[in-house]
């Protein structure tokens, strides 16, 4: 006689077992976040010292108002969205047109085209030739320079391509025998199907410019087009930078006057910083998990 298999589905200590590892992931996920956002809010005195733990010790927002007055922040926020919305919907449209031609079996020339795009995908040509690039289609120290190179991404065709060649051919036939043309096709079939992938490359795309600092560093050598990260970096990495080099000189004078410290100031710009694009993510979560398992089937 077999023995019963203890584990099954629905057994409560499995279950609580479940929860508990559940639980220590998102504690170890979410605390380093609340841990900058307590030291933010705490006093000056208590935040330099870092021992700070589970709840704020005082309670002070003077960092979030030196953040709030400086002027050079709040333009790089405005740099940062435009690149964000920029290169989202480039993007998806540019990925979207050439995963769509791809995907048609009867397509002259979609295994050379496929692998034309395959190999730039794993052999750069390296940092100099992009430069010398940038440099010469006259984008140094241009906005651009952060949009059009960005503008389009091997790996997000590939995805889309896997993702389209899963759609029935079927649905396809039946648009062609309404009388539907290949933009038909497109908007009526791929496009509405295509939700959860678009979504899983718009969060991809949200997030990698988000974070972008490298290339705005290199291309950008003044702070009028600078990215918000860039202008965290000088923040957190730069040791020599003082408050009165990164913010204008009243918000300084200020800070001087409150005796902020600041190791406090970033931890608040860490927050302020992150907040937008921890906000987008909600609204893409119900096709992403959908999008990144579809997207991954094999063709």
């Amino acid at each position: 006689m077999k023995k019963k298999n203890k584990v099954r589905e629905g057994n409560p200590a499995i279950t609580v077992l479940l929860y508990i590892a559940a639980g220590a992931m998102a504690f170890i996920t979410l605390y380093p976040m609340y841990y900058v956002l307590i030291l933010s809010l705490s006093e000056p005195q208590f935040a330099a010292t870092m021992k700070v733990y589970t709840w704020p010790k005082g309670f002070n927002l003077g960092a979030y108002e030196i953040l709030v007055k400086d002027a050079k922040m709040w333009r790089a926020y405005a740099n940062t969205f435009l690149y964000v919305v920029c290169n989202t919907v480039l993007v998806v449209t540019t990925c979207t047109l050439v995963a769509y031609g791809l995907s048609y079996k009867n397509l002259i020339g979609r295994k050379f085209l496929t692998m034309f795009l395959l190999v730039p995908m794993y052999f750069s040509g390296g940092m100099i030739p992009h430069f010398l690039l940038i440099m010469k289609l006259g984008l140094y120290d241009s906005p651009l320079s952060q949009i059009i190179p960005a503008a389009f991404s091997i790996w997000d065709i590939i995805l889309i391509r896997s993702f389209f060649r899963t759609i029935p051919d079927s649905l396809v036939d039946a648009a062609k025998i309404d009388g539907a043309g290949v933009l038909q096709v497109l908007t009526n079939v791929f496009l509405p199907l295509g939700k959860p992938i678009f979504a899983v490359i718009a969060v991809y795309t949200i997030v990698s410019t988000w974070n972008s600092w490298f290339n705005a560093m290199i291309y950008l050598p003044h702070t009028t087009w600078q990215p918000l990260q860039l202008h965290l970096r000088r923040v957190l990495v730069s040791s020599s930078q003082t408050l009165s080099q990164v913010m204008d000189q009243a918000a300084a004078r200020e800070a001087a006057a409150k005796e902020l410290s600041n190791a406090q100031l970033q931890y608040a710009m860490i927050i302020f910083t992150s907040l937008p694009v921890l906000a987008a993510y909600p609204f893409f979560q119900r096709y992403f998990v959908k999008g990144m398992v579809l997207g991954s089937l094999k063709e």
